[in-house]
């Protein structure tokens, strides 16, 4: 009798667009790392391959940046870059050789044309599916904050979004807007929130002490030149310095606090952590015209292991966003134990729940009270969000989003996306 071998089940397909990993290591960068970072180990479990798209600048393989050196991960560098006035007619040319069967594109906008992935006798040769993440419409709602070059770049959403055979919104909010701003087919939305890296919890001091002598040592020394002990705690501001980050309201909130504060009561400092964005100067203008030059700290950008080490210190972190897609900064603190102050508008009621305090995004008054309360009460608000934070934040999962963006993919399982 003759035998016959079984054939291997076939599998789906799915190149990931990790280009910006190389220029940007914040925002959209963080959110390819994590996702990816839980997506690669699925890949035999799952029955698909996953091949990462990465710049040509990048020297590492992705198992490298990933820090997942057993992990299978296929990978191809792309000459295209992100953003370039040419690639959507670059980027088609460079993924027609042996291109995926679907490919997700973490940055907004896939390329408009999307050469065949493969050939079924039924139905003939078939382009590449394409899912996109929208993070936030920001741009939209503030274009005056824009420069020339990211509206250029941003102003194809409509296009992309109507392009994509599904797109990945990071919060409700983002998908009221995909919706009602982009008349996309709420049918072909999903909601898949983002989550906190899992290295953000609640330190012990001895944790805290031994990242002050090693991996957080250059943004203690900056803290300490500016004569801040971090043990006796400060108010946290987290992100890049730009017009929608509502830095104003904050730095004026922040004076009238201060003003508040008794001759003999030693006021919070403020630590901006964050590098600079667009129109970042205006608010180096307003803080001097403040007479804040003594009182603020600003960092810069700072790493991972550096923000971890700034959240456990912190008395509490305040962001007054005027618009966040989802905005991790918030999750992160309360992942740490440490009290959220956010503006109660856009995702970040959704991000912080009851967990954190809401409050109107301009309302000088209000933010001057919370700030005052969230120091003079510092000892009791953070005993409390040390052990509410942690539990709120871990119902958000980058492994339960990695699983929902694969079925995600596997809705574009006929039978011509399989090979």
């Amino acid at each position: 009798m003759k035998n016959y071998k079984k054939s291997e089940p076939k599998k789906l397909r799915v190149g990931f667009d990790a280009r910006m990993v190389y220029y940007r290591q914040a925002g959209i960068g963080q959110y390819i790392l994590n996702l990816l970072g839980e997506l690669a180990p699925l890949q035999a479990e799952q029955n698909f391959s996953l091949t990462v798209y990465q710049s040509r600048k990048e020297a590492r393989l992705p198992t490298e940046w990933l820090k997942q050196p057993n992990t299978k991960l296929a990978s191809r560098k792309l000459w295209t870059p992100p953003h370039h006035r040419l690639e959507q007619v670059a980027l088609p040319l460079e993924l027609a050789w042996e291109g995926p069967a679907v490919f997700h594109s973490p940055d907004f906008i896939p390329p408009f044309i999307r050469p065949t992935s493969s050939f079924n006798p039924l139905t003939g040769f078939r382009k590449i599916g394409s899912v996109i993440t929208i993070h936030d419409l920001a741009f939209l709602h503030f274009p005056h904050l824009l420069t020339q070059e990211s509206a250029r770049y941003y102003g194809q959403v409509e296009k992309g979004a109507k392009s994509a055979e599904w797109v990945i919104a990071v919060s409700e909010s983002t998908a009221r807007d995909v919706v009602n701003e982009l008349g996309i087919d709420p049918e072909k939305i999903r909601v898949i929130y983002e989550a906190a890296n899992p290295l953000f919890r609640p330190l012990s001091e001895p944790e805290l002490v031994k990242l002050e002598e090693g991996a957080a040592r250059k943004v203690v020394a900056k803290l300490r030149e500016q004569g801040l002990n971090p043990a006796d705690g400060f108010l946290l501001f987290v992100s890049t310095l730009e017009p929608r980050k509502n830095l104003p309201t904050l730095l004026r909130a922040y004076r009238h606090s201060l003003d508040e504060f008794p001759a003999d009561v030693p006021p919070p400092r403020l630590v901006l952590a964050g590098r600079e964005g667009w129109l970042f100067a205006e608010i180096y203008r307003l803080a001097e015209e403040l007479g804040l030059q003594k009182e603020l700290i600003w960092t810069g950008g700072v790493e991972t292991t550096e923000l971890l080490w700034l959240y456990n210190r912190a008395t509490c972190l305040a962001m007054p966003s005027l618009y966040e897609g989802f905005g991790l900064p918030p999750l992160e603190a309360l992942a740490c134990g440490t009290p959220a102050l956010v503006a109660a508008t856009s995702s970040l009621p959704e991000v912080v729940g009851e967990v954190g305090q809401k409050i109107p995004p301009e309302d000088v008054s209000a933010w001057a009270t919370a700030l005052h309360y969230a120091w003079t009460e510092r000892l009791v608000r953070k005993a409390e969000m040390r052990q509410r934070g942690p539990v709120w934040a871990a119902r958000f999962s980058w492994r339960k989003a990695a699983l929902e963006t694969l079925e995600v993919y596997k809705l574009l399982n006929q039978d011509f996306y399989f090979r």
